[in-house]
């Protein structure tokens, strides 16, 4: 079993900017994709970014040029960093983290853009 210990939500003004962090407590492998979802009130869940252990980036649309990813490998660790938030950012985001030994999720941090 892996634990995922997420940090830096909060609640930011429209065009503010947060850093997540999720910790994973998985210390003899490098994790394979480490990535962040999120999921609104009434809508499911998505793909906000993730990042492989050799730095391949996948984006939402919606965050392209906004947020960027990034992780230490040594540490099992990722960031998300997110500037120039809007309102329809607000959501519960989620750290996921999948390799050999399966898929995990955090318990979710929940960051509010306030207009």
């Amino acid at each position: 079993q892996v634990e995922l210990v997420e940090s830096g939500g909060g609640l930011v003004q429209a065009g503010g900017s947060l850093r997540l962090s999720c910790a994973a407590s998985e210390t003899s492998f490098i994790i394979n994709t480490m990535g962040w979802y999120r999921q609104a009130p009434g809508k499911q869940r998505e793909l906000v970014a993730d990042i492989t252990s050799t730095g391949t980036t996948t984006y939402a649309d919606s965050v392209k040029g906004r947020f960027t990813i990034s992780r230490e490998n040594a540490k099992n660790t990722v960031y998300l960093q997110m500037n120039s938030l809007k309102p329809e950012d607000t959501a519960v985001y989620y750290c996921n983290v999948r390799y050999f030994k399966g898929n995990y999720w955090g318990q979710g941090t929940q960051v509010t853009v306030s207009s």
